[in-house]
C-alpha cells in the first residue's frame, strides 16, 4: 500500500516536471517567434502600420486570455450532449475543459504574456520611430505616454474580456472547439 502512495507521488513529480519543462520550451519557441515576426514587421511598416500591428498583438494577448478564463469557467454538460449529436468541436471543447489547468496557462500566462512583453518592445521601437518624425516631444514622453497607452489598453481588455469570457464561456469554448476541429481535421 506504501509502495503504491509513493508511485503515486513519483508519477505526478514527474508530470509536473515535464509540464514545466512543457511550459519552458513553448514559451522559449512561442516567444522568439512572436519577437522575430514583430520586429520584422515593424521594420518594415509605416508608423500607422506599426500602431496597427502594436494594437494586433494587444488583441492576441487579450483573446488569448478570454480563452483561457473561459476554459476554466465553462461547464462539460452542454458539450456532451453536441458531441452525442456528432456537432463540430464538441469532443474538442470537451478536451480543451479536461485541460483547463494547461490550456488557460498556454494562453493567458504563455501567450498572453508574451504579447505583453512584445507590445512593450513595439511600443519601444514605435517611440523611437516616431521621435525621428516628431522632434518636438523628447524620446522619454514619447516612451511614457505609449508604454502607459499599451498597459491601459491591454489591462483594460483584459478586464473587460473576463466579463465577456464568464458569461459566454460556452460559446468561447465551443468557438474554440471548432479551431482545434479545424486544425485536426487539415493534418488528417
Amino acid at each position: 500500500m506504501m509502495k503504491d502512495v509513493h508511485n503515486k507521488h513519483n508519477k505526478k513529480s514527474q508530470s509536473k516536471t515535464a509540464w514545466i519543462i512543457t511550459v519552458f520550451v513553448l514559451s522559449l519557441v512561442i516567444s522568439a517567434t512572436f519577437s522575430f515576426l514583430s520586429q520584422e514587421l515593424l521594420g518594415h511598416a509605416s508608423l500607422f502600420g506599426a500602431f496597427l500591428i502594436l494594437f494586433a498583438i494587444i488583441a492576441i494577448g487579450i483573446l488569448f486570455d478570454m480563452l483561457g478564463v473561459a476554459v476554466t469557467a465553462a461547464d462539460e454538460r452542454p458539450f456532451h450532449s453536441m458531441a452525442s449529436r456528432k456537432v463540430r468541436g464538441a469532443s474538442e471543447a470537451i478536451r480543451l475543459m479536461r485541460n483547463a489547468g494547461k490550456v488557460s496557462s498556454i494562453c493567458c500566462d504563455i501567450v498572453g504574456d508574451i504579447c505583453g512583453v512584445i507590445s512593450g518592445a513595439a511600443a519601444a521601437l514605435i517611440a523611437a520611430e516616431a521621435l525621428v518624425r516628431v522632434k518636438s516631444l523628447p524620446l522619454t514622453v514619447l516612451q511614457l505616454l505609449l508604454s502607459a497607452l499599451v498597459a491601459s489598453l491591454t489591462i483594460t481588455g483584459k478586464a473587460y474580456c473576463k466579463y465577456i469570457a464568464l458569461d459566454n464561456s460556452t460559446g468561447i469554448v465551443h468557438a474554440a472547439g471548432k479551431v482545434v476541429h479545424f486544425f485536426k481535421f487539415k493534418k488528417k
